[in-house]
């Protein structure tokens, strides 16, 4: 089966709650991801960040591998790290079902995503909170997902930018309906209402599900609000 089956699910079942791997207890992740699992979500969310694009560190290639071997859940996998065209290959030989990419990251995004494209993966466009709608007009047709942030690219647990809510709402009146908006940073029960309101159809969320014990009352809670504007 082509992996970008996972995409026509993605759209079929959203609006998504996706957790971040980032903040979760990497000492267990079988268990973590069994845990989400129980949970209900359908996709998981990979920061890849690599020291140099953001001033963060954080995983690569054998967590994505180990990860694809743990669960059959899409892996919606971030790319934050500088000339993403060298990694997107390794990558989706890693078990990616998405990758997403930075704009900013690359001096032609445009060919990035044609060449996720090639390898039977779902290809994403991710831009910062600076980063204008302007600097990917020209991927719009390319990508199968525009990944907004409401936070610079990084680090967990920053605060939630509106500017965020302007450029999916602006983006949500310019694609057309098979073009997914995923909004990442500081989704919470108080910020996720207005990005399913603007238009989002993915939410990004790091520290609201992981600082809570258990993670099915809050999943279920986000996805609820995220479902009733």
């Amino acid at each position: 089966m082509s992996r970008r089956h996972h995409l026509e699910q993605l759209r079929e079942f959203a609006p998504l709650i996706l957790p971040s791997l980032l903040l979760c207890d990497f000492s267990d992740l079988r268990s973590e991801i069994k845990r989400l699992e129980q949970a209900g979500v359908r996709s998981l969310h990979l920061d890849i960040m690599d020291g140099h694009f953001v001033p963060n560190f954080t995983y690569g290639l054998p967590i994505v591998a180990a990860i694809r071997k743990l669960t059959e859940l899409p892996l919606d996998v971030h790319l934050m790290i500088s000339s993403p065209e060298n990694w997107v290959q390794s990558f989706a030989d890693a078990g990616a079902d998405l990758l997403t990419i930075h704009a900013e990251a690359s001096t032609s995004p445009q060919d990035v995503l044609e060449k996720i494209h090639k390898l039977d993966v779902a290809a994403g466009v991710a831009i910062n909170p600076a980063t204008p709608l302007a600097a990917i007009e020209d991927c719009y047709d390319l990508a199968d997902l525009v990944l907004i942030m409401s936070v610079p690219a990084g680090f967990g647990g920053q605060s939630f930018d509106d500017i965020a809510l302007e450029k999916i709402s602006t983006l949500r009146a310019k694609l057309g309906p098979n073009v997914l908006i995923e909004v990442d940073g500081g989704v919470n029960s108080s910020t996720i209402s207005r990005c399913a309101q603007a238009g989002a159809e993915l939410f990004v969320v790091g520290s609201a599900i992981f600082n809570n014990e258990e993670y099915g009352p809050v999943v279920s809670e986000l996805a609820q609000l995220a479902s009733s504007v």
